[in-house]
């Protein structure tokens, strides 16, 4: 139980100071710059001077406030969050807007034609990562890309994360050359 003249923390805040009224409502303190605030005193805890441990080195601040302590603690730079790659669905129905009167002889190609298109894009404007989103289907176009990706030198893939894309799509690594 608060009462006035208790030296008190406030919750959550970096502000210490006196209580000096209470209502049902509110508990008035006094910080140390002379500033008189309102809070609920479930907002406030009472500390004893004397004690070497405040309220701000225990365990009880908020989860978000505990990262940002740790994390300046420990003086790690911030991670530089990794670039997404490109992504270029060669579902045939993103492609064109209709398949009437395309043979799959026909889809396959164009679904070449654009992998061809954009793989060259991103080795042009140096775009690290690429990945192709193919489906599973048969398999034919997952094999022709592959031949495809084969043809170049400075270039890597492999089946993409499965976890966000599935078993139907391939990941691309270029290589820079500088």
């Amino acid at each position: 139980m608060l009462e006035v003249g208790d030296v008190v923390e406030v919750i959550d805040e970096l502000i210490e100071g006196i209580v000096t009224k209470i209502t049902p409502q509110q508990v008035y303190i006094e910080t140390n710059e002379g500033i008189t605030l309102a809070f609920s005193a479930n907002e406030l805890i009472k500390i004893d001077k004397d004690s070497p441990i405040s309220y701000k080195m225990t365990n009880f601040l908020p989860k978000e406030e505990k990262r940002n302590k740790n994390y300046l603690l420990k003086g790690k730079k911030a991670k530089k969050k990794a670039i997404p790659p490109m992504e270029v669905d060669l579902h045939i129905e993103k492609l064109v807007v209709s398949t009437h009167g395309m043979s799959n002889y026909d889809m396959l190609n164009k679904q070449l034609e654009v992998a061809k298109h954009q793989l060259e894009f991103a080795i042009e404007k140096q775009i690290p990562r690429v990945v192709f989103i193919h489906g599973v289907g048969e398999g034919v176009l997952k094999a022709e890309l592959e031949t495809l990706f084969s043809r170049y030198k400075n270039l890597s893939y492999q089946d993409a994360d499965y976890a966000r894309y599935g078993i139907g799509a391939t990941e691309v690594f270029l290589q820079t050359i500088f």
